[in-house]
């Protein structure tokens, strides 16, 4: 199964609080930080509501 590599490019101040919620459900903390997640439904999901603060690859 692929797996997703989502890296955080830009901070949380300003967004919406579910926004806020998805990326730290994530793992995702502060800018830079990088996270490999299994690429399932339910992360695309996450990653379509934030998509305008992180950017994915994918991972062998």
């Amino acid at each position: 199964m692929a797996r997703l590599k989502v890296t955080q490019r830009r901070s949380v101040i300003g967004n919406k609080q579910n926004q806020r919620h998805t990326l730290r459900s994530l793992g995702l903390k502060r800018i830079n930080d990088v996270v490999v997640k299994e690429d399932r439904p339910e992360i695309r999901g996450m990653i379509a509501t934030v998509t305008h603060l992180v950017s994915v690859e994918e991972v062998d």
